[in-house]
């Protein structure tokens, strides 16, 4: 690779992994574009290089948090024995993440408030709302529910666990909402999907 493009790759990363640190720590708000390259040390011309703006490095941000956080729920799913039980731990491992105070600052304080609720809405969507109707498609055809609920009950579930992440994450202590936000997480799917559900403390 053209060592120029190398540097360029190396720079932007870097960014976007200092701007994380910051925006974590002081919200999109109380981070500025100057507070970014005092702590990155590059020029102004060098971010604008890669960025058009504070807007713009928060979206590398969000990118950034969104791959890791769907690799590590995809690994997750990976290991269910079949897709009800892949749904259960989907949504629990997302709403585990919601303690993570890099997905909880940007991707459930800032992120619907920076790009706006619909959005926000809409790329949730496009990433979780299919996996979810294919998980209750299995669901009907196992007759757990009606076919004609896949649809309405895909965006009731995505509905709800975003609701209850962003609930942890505005909670004065995260950690302590998680447990009774698991409970009522697991009896809202068996009183869904009518399937006993796996000890709380299994690790997936």
């Amino acid at each position: 690779m053209n060592k120029n493009v190398e540097r360029g790759q190396a720079t932007r990363a870097h960014l976007v992994e200092v701007a994380t640190r910051l925006f974590t720590a002081n919200g999109y708000d109380g981070t500025s574009i100057e507070m970014v390259l005092a702590e990155a040390r590059v020029s102004r011309g060098s971010l604008y290089h890669h960025f058009q703006g504070k807007d713009a490095l928060f979206w590398a941000v969000l990118e950034s948090v969104g791959s890791r956080v769907g690799a590590q729920i995809v690994a997750e799913v990976e290991a269910a024995p079949d897709p009800i039980a892949g749904m259960r731990i989907d949504c629990l491992a997302w709403i585990r993440l919601a303690v993570d105070p890099v997905v909880q600052q940007t991707v459930l304080i800032d992120a619907p408030a920076v790009l706006g609720w619909q959005r926000w809405r809409e790329i949730n969507e496009q990433t979780n709302l299919g996996w979810f109707r294919t998980d209750l498609s299995y669901a009907a055809d196992a007759g757990l529910i009606d076919r004609e609920h896949v649809d309405p009950f895909a965006h009731i579930v995505l509905a709800a666990i975003n609701e209850i992440a962003m609930m942890i994450a505005r909670a004065p202590d995260p950690a302590a909402a998680l447990p009774a936000a698991e409970s009522a997480v697991t009896e809202f799917l068996n009183r869904l999907l009518g399937t006993a559900a796996p000890p709380l403390d299994v690790p997936f």
